[in-house]
């Protein structure tokens, strides 16, 4: 499966983004479906998952900031960023897994977007 991810930029804090990731290739649905992000001279880190059937887990970092979702008719994934903070500032990945649940370990998926960016002014 290949992804796609778009929709990052530059906000100043307390600002929204929503970040898009298409798929294409495989059965999307079937997937669990992974954002990550990763800051200057830090190691990747989970963001959220989604289950197949809807299922969501998020970070403690974004909980109740961030809300991912998919939308199987259209093979995409969303990460709604609400109350962006300085430290959200990262290059953020989507990718998809074959895990039953949804999984916060970065080996647990097979397939990865090309990231965005995503900048959080103070």
């Amino acid at each position: 499966v290949q992804l796609q991810a778009s929709g990052g930029g530059l906000v100043q804090a307390g600002g929204s983004l929503r970040l898009s990731c298409a798929a294409s290739g495989r059965t999307f649905r079937s997937y669990v479906m992974g954002w990550f992000r990763q800051a200057p001279g830090q190691e990747r880190e989970f963001v959220a998952a989604i289950s197949w059937s809807g299922v969501t887990y998020h970070a403690d970092p974004v909980k109740g900031r961030f809300t991912i979702s998919r939308d199987n008719a259209k093979d995409t994934v969303y990460l709604q960023m609400n109350s962006l903070k300085p430290e959200d500032t990262a290059v953020y990945y989507c990718a998809a897994g074959n895990t039953v649940v949804a999984s916060t370990r970065s080996y647990d998926y097979a397939y990865w977007g090309q990231g965005t960016q995503v900048t959080v002014s103070s």
